[in-house]
């Protein structure tokens, strides 16, 4: 699986997450007429991103957004009744959608090292696609009420527990040797979080996502695999 077979496969759009997160929220949303919150909604988010990338969530205004976003006030407040709910939605959306796709894309395969390079793949292809939210969601969670700040740890623990279950696996299986599979699952997560949280480091380099994580299943195959 490369890069293009992933975008085409996954089909990833901030208007797919945008509508999902409309369909989730009725109750919370204004607007009834879907086409019309999805777009406003792209806005929104779309402008949220930029900004939280420039100056940070908590420096960026509800005016800031407008003005950014092309909405009134009052349009805003069709859709999010506050900075908080704001954060709220889009945390919960976007470790919905990444957890639910590494999930996904683990049954397309059964072999303990082809789940491995699977789901290095798919995270890593995945952080590339919304690099932005995903950017979003490891600085920002500072930013989230404590109950937040909660669900956000056990998602970060449960993308952990498919590595530290296929790990496991293939221990049993005598395909991969490890001592420690939860520590060697947390640095697997931190090599994939440097993809996103440094880009410019890999662009410098011409280093492109592919060829990340051809290095980072290389590395940690030459950790856990027993030579013969």
């Amino acid at each position: 699986m490369n890069f293009e077979q992933f975008s085409k496969n996954a089909k990833i759009s901030i208007e797919e997450i945008c509508r999902e997160i409309f369909r989730q929220n009725r109750d919370l949303i204004q607007i009834k007429k879907e086409e019309v919150a999805v777009k406003n909604m792209v806005k929104i988010f779309n402008a949220t991103l930029k900004l939280s990338h420039q100056k940070g969530f908590q420096a960026m205004t509800l005016r800031d957004l407008c003005r950014e976003s092309g909405l009134s006030m009052g349009g805003l407040y069709a859709y999010i009744p506050s900075k908080e709910a704001l954060l709220s939605i889009m945390h919960i959306q976007g470790s919905h959608i990444a957890l639910e796709l590494l999930r996904r894309d683990l049954l397309k395969v059964t072999s303990p090292r082809e789940k491995l390079h699977i789901t290095i793949k798919s995270h890593l292809f995945l952080s590339q696609e919304m690099s932005y939210w995903f950017y979003f969601l490891f600085m920002e969670t500072k930013n989230l009420s404590k109950e937040l700040q909660k669900r956000s740890i056990e998602g970060e623990q449960l993308t952990e527990k498919l590595f530290i279950d296929l790990l496991e696996e293939g221990a049993r299986k005598k395909i991969f040797s490890i001592s420690n599979a939860e520590l060697t699952a947390a640095a697997i997560k931190a090599l994939m979080q440097d993809w996103y949280l440094k880009p410019w480091k890999y662009s410098r380099r011409g280093v492109s996502v592919e060829e990340y994580a051809d290095f980072v299943i290389e590395l940690i195959e030459s950790y856990i695999i027993p030579e013969k």
